[in-house]
């Protein structure tokens, strides 16, 4: 029952997207874009920044509308809004994209970039593009855009966690993509796939005993206030992405199509400046606010996670090589 009345509540939200470009088609056109990140974050600000291009470049006949914070429902929700045209531009994670888009997961799997530089080589050159490319020309129903950067996800939790053995026991909550789930439980704690907006409440009730993320989203999302250390593992180093519908980017003429990719990869690199600024910034904020950054041997997470990559890296097994490669 829950199931139907999703689908119907998709077909509605479908057909209000195409009443609303039928109206348009003639005049101003609002883009809706989606993040689950608050106002002022940098894929946020990024976003507002190429709509605002694009507004100045259509002279007002394309805007765009932003809706942070996740107000607009999950990632996943977001995702299938995305799919059937009702919201236009979705930044979302891979890890969420991964079984929509098989081929995403080469960029899940842990340890598979050594640092963050070199997943931005990866990314701004042919492999990247690659899947880009494959991501557009899947059954997904969405444009890929461009990456941005979400830098290196680790340990945040209750406990201190120093090596593998120090998990055991642990309840860590994971993005929704198997892979994340064995990820976690191959470094020796329990991997919990859980929405990113549940998370803040289940730490503070006990259902999780930590989570792993990046520096600005520990704290902009108040879960800093619950947890007292943050372990460097870096054992997940995801490139997110931006998407448009397809539904959308069909009704926009070649000309405009070519103003959005041209923004598109504006927007890329701003936030990766601003991504930068935010890391430095939010560290200090957690250290001031008590948080204790745990420096640790990451082999011995390497060496765990290798099943992991053995068994979700079966099919990628060239292109990890190509990525391995890249200097």
């Amino acid at each position: 029952m829950q199931k139907r009345r999703h689908i119907i509540q998709l077909a509605a939200a479908a057909a209000m997207a195409g009443a609303a470009w039928s109206a348009a088609a003639q005049g101003t056109i609002t883009l809706k874009a989606s993040d689950v990140h608050p106002a002022g974050y940098p894929n946020v600000v990024a976003i507002e920044n190429l709509g605002k291009k694009l507004e100045t470049a259509t002279k007002g006949r394309i805007k765009l509308q932003m809706f942070p914070g996740g107000v607009l429902g999950s990632e996943k929700e977001v995702v299938e809004q995305t799919q059937v045209g009702a919201i236009q531009i979705a930044r979302i994670s891979l890890g969420v994209l991964g079984p929509v888009v098989p081929d995403v997961n080469v960029f899940n799997m842990p340890f598979v970039f050594r640092d963050e530089a070199h997943m931005r080589k990866v990314i701004d050159g042919p492999i990247g593009a690659e899947i880009l490319d494959k991501i557009t020309n899947s059954p997904a129903r969405l444009v890929a855009l461009g990456y941005m950067d979400s830098g290196s996800r680790s340990l945040y939790t209750k406990k201190p966690v120093r090596k593998p053995e120090d998990l055991k026991g642990q309840k860590i909550r994971m993005m929704g993509n198997p892979l994340f789930v064995d990820t976690m439980n191959a470094m020796g704690g329990n991997g919990i796939s859980m929405g990113h907006t549940e998370v803040f409440g289940a730490l503070q009730t006990g259902v999780i005993d930590g989570a792993e993320n990046n520096p600005p989203t520990l704290f902009t999302s108040n879960q800093y206030t619950t947890v007292k250390y943050y372990t460097q593992t870096n054992h997940l180093i995801i490139p997110e992405i931006f998407v448009m519908s397809k539904v959308t980017w069909d009704k926009l003429s070649k000309d405009e199509q070519e103003l959005v990719k041209k923004f598109s990869r504006e927007a890329q690199m701003e936030q990766r400046g601003l991504w930068d600024k935010s890391v430095a910034e939010y560290t200090g904020k957690l250290k001031a606010a008590g948080i204790e950054f745990i420096n640790t041997d990451t082999k011995p997470f390497y060496d765990a996670t290798a099943p992991v990559r053995a068994k979700y890296g079966a099919q990628f097994t060239s292109l990890m090589q190509r990525i391995n490669d890249v200097k």
